[in-house]
């Protein structure tokens, strides 16, 4: 059966307990990047402010540990702490059941949190866990996304080190079931090894077997890169003739490389500055319906952080973001799993055998 959206039921705000409810107070900041005290804390989940009596407003882009802020014609804004200015007007409130003008929506696409039996085997992810059902329901949701959605992928660079997971996720973006790419320096500085000498890490990405002075390959393909201006002029150019970045590049697929205090040069690409790296990764995350993140705990974790359970659609419509954490460590997967979104989903492999099983389920189920 061909995936849809669950349906989002909101708020009935003619309850008495809404009827009651003053208007969100909003109090002005009055030093640059500090919020005012008692300043309210956005979550994943849909949240309404009573801007004024009786008009309950949802926020339409949000995000996790951000701050509310009205704007001019009373659009709400959700900003983190640095981005705030002097003047902004912050919505105050610690409660969240309409106490203080503020209601957290946490019912609203009608998921169950327990289902079940109060005892049972097996309630928890582990490696005995069975996904062929999760498989099964990703295919379906992976199509629905190529036509209607935005699905960002969040990737390790162990999605690079093996021949088949690398040529898979190329399959992946060419049939178009990539809209956007987050990783850091060494998804990309692998990838484009592997294009320049065959190698990741030194290791022939097919055989497995150390390449000579393999040592040298991951800073061979950063210095070329470097020598060559930038990835996008070497795709260019001709010289990374394999390879996500490639495929990317080609597809105009928006990414960012966002860097770590341990990258090697990093690439002319890579964006070093944290905070700078936070916005324009959030540029993406505030298009995605559908996150998948593989094998990159930090990158996966700060990218749960951005999205919020629910996106707004340019028609109106409510529906939820699905977020997908693929890792072989337990703690990874269940990190995110725990981040209170109903819609997380968790799958416990190896995330190159992942990404060849993903592509071999769509290529079998909508290719043929």
């Amino acid at each position: 059966m061909a995936f849809q959206p669950p349906h989002f039921t909101p708020p009935d705000f003619s309850k008495p307990g809404f009827l009651q409810a003053p208007p969100v107070i909003f109090e002005k900041v009055i030093q640059k990047g500090c919020a005012p005290p008692r300043y309210h804390a956005t979550s994943i989940y849909p949240e309404y402010f009573q801007v004024r009596k009786g008009r309950w407003q949802l926020l339409e882009e949000s995000r996790m540990d951000g701050v509310v802020v009205l704007e001019a014609a009373g659009h709400l804004a959700v900003k983190e702490f640095r981005h705030l200015k002097i003047g902004d007007r912050v919505a105050l409130g610690r409660r969240e059941n309409g106490e203080d003008g503020i209601y957290v929506h946490t019912a609203a696409f009608g998921f169950s949190e327990t289902q079940g039996d109060k005892f049972a085997f097996r309630t928890r992810l582990t490696r005995e866990t069975s996904f062929s059902i999760d498989y099964d329901e990703l295919y379906e949701l992976l199509e629905y996304e190529r036509r209607e959605g935005f699905t960002l992928w969040v990737l390790g660079p162990a999605v690079v080190f093996d021949h088949d997971a690398r040529e898979a996720f190329v399959g992946l973006i060419e049939r178009g079931y990539v809209d956007g790419l987050l990783a850091g320096n060494a998804l990309a500085v692998h990838d484009i090894e592997g294009s320049l000498f065959g190698t990741a890490l030194g290791r022939e990405i097919y055989s497995k077997k150390a390449a000579d002075l393999g040592h040298y390959k991951h800073l061979d393909a950063i210095n070329q890169i470097i020598a060559a201006g930038s990835i996008k002029k070497a795709v260019r150019d001709g010289l990374i003739t394999s390879g996500i970045m490639r495929a990317v590049i080609h597809k105009k697929i928006p990414y960012v490389l966002a860097g770590s205090i341990r990258d090697d040069g990093p690439l002319p690409e890579v964006v070093a500055d944290v905070t700078l790296a936070q916005d324009r990764m959030r540029r993406l995350t505030s298009r995605s319906t559908t996150v998948i993140a593989m094998a990159t705990q930090l990158h996966a974790i700060a990218t749960g952080n951005m999205v919020p359970s629910y996106r707004v659609l340019p028609s109106g419509q409510v529906r939820p973001v699905y977020f997908y954490s693929v890792d072989m460590s337990e703690f990874a997967v269940t990190k995110l799993a725990n981040r209170g979104s109903l819609t997380a989903r968790s799958i416990l492999t190896n995330v190159q055998d992942f990404v060849v099983t993903v592509e071999r389920g769509l290529r079998e189920r909508f290719w043929a």
